[in-house]
């Protein structure tokens, strides 16, 4: 008999080293040297453009990012650190960090070309993302059909997998949680909820956990910190755990594949999506001025997912001194750490956040594929018959992924995610010119005391290409 899991995992293990982890630290040192260390050097600068005002009707830089971390903020910053630490081991964070820092310049990139190729509906309002920079910009429709294809294996089955795993793994913890069972329950009330939404009866839901989930984020770092307050003494220690382990390079050349390095590139990546080729989707609708500001706001967005949420996470784990292994990975782990200083409260809190940062995650995932669907019908919306089945195999999906076991379900997401990027950064460092000039055309009007104001021609594109920025 096949092992399906097997394959997922070797499939997995050589799809990030050498391949992947080649082509992303490539790009983000890449576009660190060519801007300049954009993503640090003009961090000031992307906070001043968040309080930018939209004009009337329109979406302004602040919402198109919020729209982009609400689909970066999920069950990655919880599940994905702990499995990180769990199975790599503490280093793994350090090297979240790395990638999270370099890989905010692959995120500049890739939203500033989505802004610069972004299309006009009918009504006005923008779309876009790589499918598009990468038909108009490479001239290559063919690639942006397989980049679409890779996204919606992503996003509608990928993500959605372990979304739904993730989900179901917090009950392991409670005393009613019976494996043959409990996983199909969960499952299935997940399903009816998200097919519920998706078939347009849950809008008033939609709304209601979009508005709790920000104030979740924020009590989630507040009792991190609290947590880590209670075990002060113990931060020294930990922060030396974490960068000895990081540059263990005799354990990490023992067993790549299963070290801190991969684990933490992994579940950065995971986290974050930065050079994925999902936020640019969300940053193309944004109505700016000059295509480098959705860039540099994109790259706050990087930061809040995995300097801010992933870092509460791993520092409020380690700081406890809690036992992390391969048998308490995932949610276990944290609702452990977290009990040290909260008691029943605590594992109950982790619970109430990962059902709500997954839910909004499992519909959010799907606003991405409906972009990817409507490229592949000819840039039309699909009809309304064929939405409800693809909504019906969507919502199918989230039930099967609480019932897989936990190394499908991430080496799914792994697999999907890493084709993704794998089109999606080559694409950016042969387009990077172009946002390079872009970003050199948006620094010397901000030099010259000017408010920032784009035209293609200024950086010798061909406007007949675009739809905008003439």
């Amino acid at each position: 008999m096949i092992d399906i899991v097997f394959i997922l995992n070797e499939i997995d293990n050589i799809l990030y080293f050498p391949i992947l982890i080649i082509v992303m630290a490539l790009a983000g040192i890449y576009f660190t040297a060519r801007t300049r260390g954009v993503q640090i050097r003009l961090f000031p600068e992307s906070i001043r453009i968040l309080t930018e005002p939209p004009g009337a009707g329109a979406v302004s830089s602040l919402q198109a990012m919020l729209v982009s971390t609400a689909s970066r903020v999920g069950t990655g910053n919880i599940i994905g650190v702990s499995t990180a630490i769990c199975l790599g081991g503490p280093g793994a964070v350090f090297w979240m960090w790395v990638m999270c820092i370099i890989g905010a310049s692959s995120a500049f990139i890739e939203s500033t070309l989505a802004q610069i190729y972004k299309r006009k509906d009918s009504e006005g309002k923008f779309y876009g993302g790589p499918a598009y920079y990468i038909e108009k910009g490479l001239h290559s429709p063919k690639l942006a059909i397989i980049f679409c294809i890779f996204l919606i294996a992503t996003y509608a089955i990928g993500f959605n997998l372990l979304c739904s795993y993730n989900l179901q793994s917090t009950f392991i913890e409670y005393p009613f949680y019976d494996a043959a069972t409990t996983p199909l329950i969960i499952g299935a009330i997940i399903a009816i909820l998200v097919g519920f939404c998706l078939l347009g009866g849950g809008n008033r839901i939609i709304k209601m956990t979009s508005t709790i989930v920000p104030f979740m984020g924020v009590s989630y770092v507040i009792v991190a910190v609290i947590v880590i307050l209670f075990n002060i003494t113990y931060i020294p220690s930990m922060f030396g755990q974490i960068i000895s382990n990081a540059f263990d390079f005799h354990s990490i050349l023992g067993g790549i594949t299963g070290s801190c390095l991969i684990y933490g590139i992994k579940r950065g990546l995971f986290s974050n999506e930065a050079g994925v080729g999902s936020a640019p989707n969300a940053s193309a609708s944004a109505n700016v001025s000059h295509p480098a500001k959705q860039g540099l706001v994109q790259t706050l967005s990087v930061y809040i997912d995995t300097l801010l949420l992933c870092t509460a996470t791993a520092l409020m784990c380690l700081s406890t001194g809690v036992a992390h292994d391969a048998a308490v990975s995932g949610a276990p782990y944290v609702q452990t750490a977290i009990s040290t200083v909260f008691g029943w409260a605590g594992p109950m809190f982790i619970t109430v956040a990962m059902v709500l940062f997954a839910f909004t995650t499992l519909i959010g995932n799907l606003y991405y594929v409906d972009n990817a669907i409507i490229y592949l019908n000819h840039k039309k919306e699909p009809s309304k018959k064929f939405m409800k089945i693809f909504y019906i195999f969507a919502t199918f999906i989230v039930f099967i992924g609480a019932m897989i076991p936990m190394d499908a379900a991430w080496a799914a997401a792994d697999i999907t995610m890493g084709g993704m990027t794998l089109i999606n950064l080559p694409a950016c460092m042969m387009m990077g010119k172009i946002a390079i000039d872009c970003l050199k055309d948006y620094e010397k009007q901000r030099k010259e005391g000017k408010e920032p104001v784009f035209k293609a021609s200024s950086i010798g594109l061909d406007e007949s290409e675009l739809d905008t920025w003439k």
